[in-house]
């Protein structure tokens, strides 16, 4: 079996076991995505945008805020006990909520949605399937493709937690602008936070 599909199943056993820890946290997420979003919103201009994919979705609290701001959205996520929890808070049934991974190709058509997010991904990836992941983010986008994930300013508690993690955090924040910039026409990097930063990215026109 190739070496990805082990990470990948590793990666989705890990996230189904702590789906209700997250699911505990749904609400202030809920928060934390809206008042992120206030701060921004102005840079990205998504006014005149209507349908977004989350990548990496989990629980659902990022479509949840994105829905409540007037977007058609669908989540994606290969974890499926996340994706039972995202579920059951989307009451009202109009968030599509869909099983798979960025890593492999997603069941959309290409150019299937304005722009497409991944919240807090991309560090926990290996180089060559963050490769993966932003060919394929940029297939089924339109417009843009949003990366919200760690700057290069680092804190002795977010090294401890990623240590444990066991992602690839420390290579990812030496290197993810220049990693972006072999699969996107054009990358901006927006400081969004003490240690956050918003890689706003402009997809090719037709898939590479």
């Amino acid at each position: 079996m190739p070496v990805m599909c082990m990470t990948m199943i590793a990666s989705i056993n890990i996230f189904n076991i702590i789906a209700p820890v997250y699911g505990l946290f749904y609400k202030h997420q809920k928060t934390m995505f809206h008042e992120f979003l206030d701060r921004v919103e102005p840079a990205l201009n998504l006014s005149e945008y209507s349908t977004a994919v989350d990548i990496g979705c989990g629980t659902g609290a990022l479509c949840a805020v994105l829905h409540e701001r007037g977007f058609d959205v669908t989540g994606v996520d290969p974890a499926e006990k996340m994706l039972n929890i995202a579920r059951k808070r989307n009451k009202d049934g109009k968030i599509r909520f869909v099983q798979a991974s960025g890593l492999e190709r997603l069941p959309f058509e290409d150019k299937s949605f304005d722009f497409s997010l991944a919240s807090y991904v991309g560090h926990g990836l290996k180089e060559h399937e963050r490769q993966l992941l932003y060919s394929e983010m940029s297939r089924i986008s339109r417009h843009l493709v949003i990366i919200g994930d760690y700057n290069q300013k680092r804190s002795l508690s977010v090294d401890i937690a990623e240590w444990f993690e066991g992602g690839d955090y420390f290579n990812f924040i030496k290197t993810a602008e220049h990693e972006m910039r072999s699969s996107f026409r054009e990358v901006i990097v927006f400081d969004a936070g003490p240690r956050t930063a918003l890689y706003i990215c402009t997809p090719f026109k037709t898939p590479v």
